[in-house]
């Protein structure tokens, strides 16, 4: 099954990146006047990257809550991203959930253990591959690989892969569509190495020139029920610009089935220098 979701995936991401092969106009307004794009805070990325010379950081705090039938989970994480733009086309880009601490309870027993340390790391690059205009969405390509840097018991099974495509369109009424399929590479130690699926739809709506709303549904996973099967959540988030250079966002999100957390909540700082 992961792997029909996986080649149907492929699928639109070669559409949108046949879209993308035609040359990347010039920009005629400079990013150094336009407001921030954060990625933050839905799971889509953003298609734009920061421009030439601008180095952008995005940190924010994260709770977890997971429920099962033998035991609750809450983690607490601090997901950090750093983007250097080497041209206005193209920036490079090192992304790690940082700090987490992992509280479990046994149902059964009450019994409470602790995890704490830091996540694996990953690096890549994002692409801008054309502007949008009318009809034609906006196109970006993110390429990145996630290392097992982290600490022992956060800490991943060798180097993950993962390709993944957004395409954003402006609409009437300051809305924006934004689609993500993508492809990824995971590594287990008693399972293997297989590939799953991911694609994020986001519906954004800008209130005004400093605050925007957000609905989405994510699937950072479309898996086999043998590979941990498809998580996938329904979010609604906020982002707020205190200025063109630095934004705060919070998001809320609740786990579609039981593979997905039950419910999470974030809030983030962003800022470009």
């Amino acid at each position: 099954m992961s792997r029909i979701f996986a080649s149907r995936l492929s699928h639109v991401s070669l559409v949108l990146l046949a879209a993308a092969w035609l040359p990347v106009q010039a920009q005629e307004q400079s990013k150094q006047d336009e407001p921030i794009n954060a990625d933050r805070p839905d799971f889509v990325e953003s298609s734009e990257t920061v421009g030439k010379g601008r180095f952008q950081v995005e940190t924010s705090f994260l709770v977890e809550r997971e429920r099962s039938a033998e035991e609750r989970q809450r983690t607490y994480s601090m997901p950090s991203m750093l983007r250097f733009g080497l041209n206005d086309a193209l920036e490079l880009r090192i992304e790690s959930d940082g700090r987490t601490v992992q509280h479990t309870r046994d149902k059964a027993s009450g019994e409470r253990s602790t995890l704490a340390g830091y996540a694996d790391t990953a690096v890549g690059f994002l692409w801008h591959a054309q502007d949008g205009e009318g009809m034609r969405p906006s196109v970006g390509v993110v390429v990145d690989a996630e290392l097992p840097t982290g600490s022992r018991g956060l800490r991943g099974v060798g180097v993950r892969p993962s390709l993944r495509v957004v395409g954003e369109w402006d609409l009437p009424g300051e809305m924006q569509l934004g689609v993500m399929p993508g492809i990824a590479v995971e590594r287990q130690e008693d399972t293997g190495r297989y590939t799953y699926g991911l694609l994020g739809v986001v519906l954004e709506k800008s209130f005004n020139r400093r605050l925007r709303g957000l609905v989405e549904v994510a699937m950072p996973q479309i898996a086999s029920s043998r590979h941990g099967g498809t998580q996938a959540s329904f979010d609604v988030g906020a982002a707020w610009l205190l200025s063109n250079d630095v934004q705060i966002d919070t998001m809320f999100s609740r786990g579609l089935n039981h593979r997905t957390p039950y419910a999470s909540w974030t809030v983030g700082l962003s800022f470009r220098l």
